[in-house]
């Protein structure tokens, strides 16, 4: 048991578990686009059918994580807690404001999450998280948090602005693949903010 949990998952097997689900869904999405799924008599837009998709893909995923390593990051849990709630209020509800809303609530909890503990504790909630594997001085460790708390809070009010505004079809984008890349830009800013604070002998 212990030997398993120590096991590092392949780099390439790492990718294919994290963004495979996504990969489909998007796929899932474009296919049902013009042909409503019909099941028992009621008719079931492109973003409910592949939401319904994606849910049981991303617990596959994490359940072979799982198996793997028998470890999961906290985030992943609590990511996928919050697409199974939401996403299974838009298969149930045939609704999908609910899992056009789900990036808005979970940027939004982060946010929330991290503010907290940085403006009403004093202290960094991402240090507690990573600290053993990156270190930075604490005053470092203040400011990359304040600096999520923008990212996320600008991701959290995107995301609102992107499928009330500018429509599905660029949501699905930012919700597939959007995300992702905003997220790798924001930390390439952060990389002169890392090297200052981080120790010579890091």
């Amino acid at each position: 048991m212990s030997g398993m949990a120590a096991k590092e998952l392949n780099p390439l097997v790492k990718v294919a578990l994290e963004l495979g689900p996504v990969a489909v869904y998007f796929l899932a999405y474009q296919l049902f686009q013009d042909s409503p799924v019909e099941i028992g008599g009621r008719s079931y837009g492109a973003v409910v059918a592949a939401t319904a998709v994606f849910v049981p893909l991303m617990l596959a995923s994490l359940g072979v994580s799982w198996a793997l390593t028998r470890s999961l990051p906290r985030m992943s849990v609590f990511t996928a807690i919050v697409v199974v709630v939401f996403g299974g209020l838009t298969v149930w509800l045939n609704d999908d404001t609910f899992t056009k809303m789900r990036p808005t609530v979970v940027y939004g909890l982060f946010a929330l999450i991290l503010g907290v503990g940085l403006w009403g504790q004093g202290r960094s909630y991402l240090q507690y998280l990573m600290g053993p594997v990156m270190p930075l001085s604490d005053e470092g460790w203040l400011a990359f948090t304040r600096n999520w708390v923008v990212f996320f809070v600008f991701m959290s009010v995107f995301n609102e602005f992107v499928w009330r505004v500018l429509g599905e079809e660029a949501w699905i984008w930012l919700d597939s693949f959007g995300q992702f890349l905003l997220t790798v830009g924001f930390l390439a800013t952060q990389y002169p903010l890392l090297r200052k604070h981080m120790p010579e002998d890091g």
